[in-house]
């Protein structure tokens, strides 16, 4: 089982309606871009927050990563800056709770599935959970020109997100982006994919622990969500098409596959059409013919119940009720 088993959102109507959903909207900064080459966290973030848009909990951290640090160009994190901060192993019964029947959501989630996989499901973190990236979403449901997280915020609300590298920053605008997402759609969203799975039992207890955020943690409900002036497009795009760097012939071929895909669904509803219709009419006929069937049976009955309580009236059958009775009872006639 994989680290995160992810999910995507669409406009189809399959799955589960999108602002129904919990989502843990993880963020973090590190050392460096690949565990494999000795990267490590240096802070973790989460937003529990709902489809909705209603803010359930934050939290965040520092973390010492006992690993030279690198990265200070992008996230200003100091050697200094981590001391006394918990070591990774601290964070996982927090963590847990906070994903615990939620769907795990990050902006490039791939980045995030990296580290999770690397330090904290080795710590005990338990993997399998459900996943959704909102930078794949954001390409498959919008035509922009830019989808990364602050460029794309600000093309879509006209506003740049603040405390940009930071990760409780970061995870706010990310979930920001992923609410605001679901109530902007042209048509109501839906999650597909894995379903949330609960982890109660599942981790030790929570103990108490020094947490050290640099940015202050707030359940506050949000400011009302802003609408998007933006381009959704016609046809939805594979989400499995639309991660990497995206560039123009990538996206080309995403844009092409989903035209692809939309004509033949449309095919195959055209011909769903036409069989559900020689169907209708074959079953018409057959009731028709049924129909038509006992009505003569009805009026074969009627016809011989006539003419026997004639012959009681006269005393038996008269000659010229022979024809009639030899077809009625299969007797040899004359």
């Amino acid at each position: 089982m994989g680290t995160l088993r992810t999910g995507a959102l669409t406009r189809r109507r399959v799955g589960t309606r999108a602002a129904d959903l919990e989502y843990a909207v993880l963020d973090v900064e590190t050392t460096g871009l690949d565990p494999k080459e000795g990267a490590r966290l240096v802070e973790v973030a989460v937003v529990r927050v709902r489809g909705d848009g209603r803010v359930i909990e934050e939290f965040s951290t520092l973390v010492d990563p006992r690993a030279p640090m690198g990265g200070q160009e992008f996230h200003g994190i100091g050697e200094g800056d981590v001391i006394g901060a918990p070591r990774v192993a601290r964070l996982v019964p927090r963590i847990a709770r906070l994903f615990s029947g939620a769907v795990v959501v990050g902006h490039n989630l791939d980045f995030e599935e990296r580290f999770l996989a690397a330090e904290l499901v080795p710590s005990g973190l338990p993997a399998g959970q459900a996943g959704l990236c909102t930078l794949r979403a954001l390409r498959s449901q919008l035509d922009l020109t830019h989808y990364s997280l602050p460029r794309a915020s600000h093309l879509l609300s006209g506003d740049w997100p603040t405390g940009q590298h930071t990760a409780l920053g970061d995870a706010r605008a990310c979930a920001r982006l992923l609410v605001e997402m679901i109530a902007n759609a042209p048509g109501e969203l839906h999650y597909v994919g894995p379903s949330p799975r609960f982890l109660q039992g599942k981790v030790p207890e929570e103990e108490p622990v020094r947490f050290k955020s640099r940015t202050t943690p707030s359940a506050e409900e949000w400011s009302p969500l802003r609408d998007w002036s933006a381009r959704w497009r016609s046809h939805e795009l594979d989400p499995l098409l639309c991660g990497g760097a995206f560039r123009g012939s990538e996206r080309a071929r995403a844009e092409a596959t989903a035209r692809r895909d939309a004509r033949a669904r449309e095919r195959l509803a055209r011909a769903a059409v036409a069989t559900g219709g020689i169907a209708a009419t074959l079953a018409g006929g057959l009731l028709l013919r049924m129909a038509g069937a006992r009505r003569a049976v009805r009026r074969s009955g009627a016809l011989g119940a006539g003419r026997r309580r004639h012959r009681a009236r006269r005393g038996g059958p008269r000659a010229s009720d022979w024809p009639a009775l030899t077809h009625e009872t299969g007797l040899p006639g004359r």
